[in-house]
């Protein structure tokens, strides 16, 4: 073997904590916005009054602004630093914290020693080559902590010398780095292997690796992901806002070669959309993975790591965590990092009942946090009707919620026609998420009415063809309509069988409780700051892991 020096090897034998460090304090006054960055208006933002009502942001809601205020969100918006004044500053963040805008960050300099890499592997040695590679290669200058903790591999890790399949050809020992004339000006990469018995779970091997972490900032990242040039740099900027705590990329998968690879292109879990999104429970991004992302090592300390307990879940826990103790998390999908499928249909399929069995005990740590269906009262009894089979009932109780929703509406425009809109979308949201749960979470109840009901034979049919071909039609994946309608219901019953299961572990129903609390009956709207919400239908849900839809 190769006389370079070897990086350390080091056999952790249980779990340590992480040093506790003092809690992130609540903010008590609007933090200003840094000086020099921009502002970008939420797609699905409505203006009305000459700019003076602003409905949309997740959870929605109507924000009323005087002509002050709607004249500095056009001047926002057409491009004006947020910075100029401290009224423009409040304002940005006000729009921020609602999710009716987003941050455009100024370009920063930030030293690739200013972060440490974890890499978590088990027996996947082409993952982490790739990995390594693209790091050495995704990074300008400086030299790149990593931490590769061996969560035991049947082959260990035990170093990573260039003749080692473990790197790819034109790496070198620690320091690892590009060789003279290589493909790129990467910056140096040093290697540290740290290696456990048995394997335990991603989490437990970051925990692992977070406690050797002394640099400002860590970036876990899941063997086999790879990285494009300057991630870094696009992800650090937003932490010169000193609220934010974490930043996520948009994780898609790669390859095309197999049926399985195909449907994850529009189907990953991983994978949470186009849509740049503020992270937080019951909102339309309500959690990002940490197979890829960038975050303050004091304030993942604070919040306590990762939890040992959780094999599954463990990234969506602390996530919530981080956003309970007072922090921003970001998703960042104009950043694109790809992550390969799964190598056979038996470790999807663990995969998905895996994601599942996540939801009671997230349940327990996150009460109310992860409901199977996020609906309005209204729009399920309205579809209920339907499912009975009286339609014209259905139909009256939905525009009776229509007719409701103007007092939540009062001083907009036109509310009456505005209010029909709002509770007409969210019922037809409302019933593509309820047809999907017959199948998700509540398949075992839908397939025993299916035993003893030919109307409950025909209800879960179409629950099962009809928004799996809306989101065919939308997302246009590279699977035929037909197969991939099969592959949608096998991934929602393995879902379901892993929150049935985490169900009865936890000897616990409450994963099984739906959420029909957002009625009609509230207030809708305020002046600038307010955070009262409702909808008239549904909200569109990812606190389901792993839930996917067309947007």
């Amino acid at each position: 073997m190769s006389g370079q020096e070897q990086p350390a090897v080091q056999a952790i034998p249980a779990v340590q904590a992480v040093p506790a460090v003092p809690a992130v304090p609540a903010v008590a006054a609007v933090v200003a916005v840094p000086a020099g960055w921009g502002l970008r208006l939420d797609p699905g933002l409505q203006r009305f009054a000459g700019g003076t009502q602003l409905l949309g942001g997740s959870p929605l809601r109507l924000l009323k602004l005087k002509p002050a205020g709607a004249a500095a969100v056009d001047g926002l918006a057409g491009g004006d630093p947020v910075g100029r004044s401290k009224g423009h500053s409040t304002l940005a963040r006000r729009l921020f914290d609602a999710g009716m805008a987003h941050p455009v960050p100024a370009a920063v300099t930030f030293g690739a020693e200013n972060v440490t890499v974890i890499i978590p592997v088990c027996d996947d040695a082409d993952g982490l080559a790739a990995t390594l590679a693209s790091l050495a290669m995704s990074v300008s200058g400086g030299c790149l902590g990593v931490i590769v903790v061996d969560d035991g591999s049947a082959v260990p890790v035990n170093g990573l010398r260039a003749e080692d399949p473990y790197l790819p050809e034109g790496m070198a020992n620690t320091p690892v780095g590009m060789t003279e004339g290589g493909r790129g000006a990467g910056a140096a990469v040093e290697v540290t292997v740290l290696r456990r018995a048995q394997p335990g779970g991603p989490g437990i091997a970051r925990q692992h690796g977070l406690v050797r972490v002394a640099t400002p900032f860590v970036a876990f990242i899941d063997a086999g992901v790879v990285l494009p040039p300057g991630w870094l740099a696009d992800l650090a900027a937003y932490f010169a806002d000193p609220l934010v705590v974490a930043v996520a990329p948009r994780i898609r998968s790669m390859g095309s070669a197999t049926l399985l690879e195909r449907y994850e292109q529009t189907q990953s879990p991983l994978d949470l959309g186009a849509a740049e999104a503020r992270v937080a429970p019951r909102s339309r991004v309500a959690y990002v993975p940490t197979a890829m992302l960038v975050a303050r090592r004091q304030a993942v300390v604070a919040a306590g790591g990762f939890d040992p307990g959780l094999r599954y879940g463990e990234d969506v826990d602390l996530v919530w965590r981080l956003v309970g103790a007072g922090g921003t998390v970001r998703y960042a999908p104009q950043v694109v990092v790809r992550h390969p499928a799964r190598a056979s249909w038996r470790s999807w399929w663990r995969q998905r009942v895996g994601y599942g069995s996540a939801a009671a005990p997230l349940t327990q740590r996150h009460p109310g946090q992860v409901p199977p269906v996020q609906v309005s009262a209204w729009s399920a009894a309205a579809w209920g009707a339907v499912a009975a089979g009286h339609p014209v009932l259905g139909l009256a109780v939905a525009a009776g919620s229509g007719a409701m929703l103007p007092r939540k509406l009062e001083g907009m425009e036109a509310p009456n026609r505005r209010a029909f809109e709002l509770a007409g979308r969210g019922h037809l949201l409302a019933g593509r998420w309820l047809a999907r749960s017959l199948l998700r979470p509540y398949w075992p109840l839908a397939l025993g009415a299916c035993l003893v009901s030919r109307r409950a034979r025909r209800t879960v049919l179409a629950a099962a063809v009809v928004p799996a071909l809306l989101d065919w039609r939308a997302l246009a994946p590279p699977v035929d309509p037909l197969r991939f309608t099969a592959l949608r219901v096998t991934d929602d019953v393995a879902y379901a069988t892993g929150v049935w299961r985490g169900c009865v572990r936890s000897r616990s129903l409450a994963a099984l409780r739906p959420d029909l609390s957002s009625w009609p009956g509230r207030r809708l709207g305020g002046s600038a700051g307010t955070r009262e919400t409702a909808d008239g239908g549904a909200q569109e849900p990812s606190s389901q892991l792993g839930a996917r839809s067309s947007r």
